[in-house]
């Protein structure tokens, strides 16, 4: 049985909702990806952000719009450390380790984070990691 959700992000199979893709500009969005440019997804709180972000990324891992590999990461937990750097970036690494292990079933991160700690530090190691990460099918990272 589907019901409203007020908090957090929806599951389209659980919560009524409009689909979370229809909210963007999707066409725009898809291009910028495509030209590897930026793009920011700013509006106010419970809006759907987070929904749109996740969809998106199942778009580009389905393959419907290229050979995409796609991480959602949530690294707000990060902000607890304020000024601890080397445990902020701990944070930051583990979590992208966790959900490249759900969602892309990948466990490059998960077991090379220590080392990349230990040899780059706080500072640089989220560069390091992103530099070193490969890509399986060799297409870009995104997102």
């Amino acid at each position: 049985m589907r019901w409203f959700n007020t908090a957090g992000p929806i599951d389209t199979q659980d919560h009524y909702c409009i689909p979370p893709l229809d909210r963007l500009d999707l066409d725009c969005v898809l291009n910028l990806i495509h030209d590897e440019e930026y793009f920011i997804l700013h509006a106010p709180r419970q809006t759907g952000k987070t929904s749109a972000l996740k969809a998106l990324q199942d778009r580009l891992n389905s393959g419907a719009e290229g050979d995409y590999r796609c991480l959602y990461v949530n690294i707000e937990d990060a902000q607890t450390a304020r000024q601890d750097v080397g445990r902020a970036m701990r944070t930051i690494l583990g979590r992208l380790a966790t959900r490249a292990r759900i969602v892309l079933e990948d466990n490059f991160l998960a077991e090379i984070r220590s080392e990349i700690l230990r040899g780059y530090g706080a500072d640089e190691a989220l560069e390091e990691a992103l530099v070193r990460w490969p890509s399986p099918t060799g297409v870009p990272w995104c997102c």
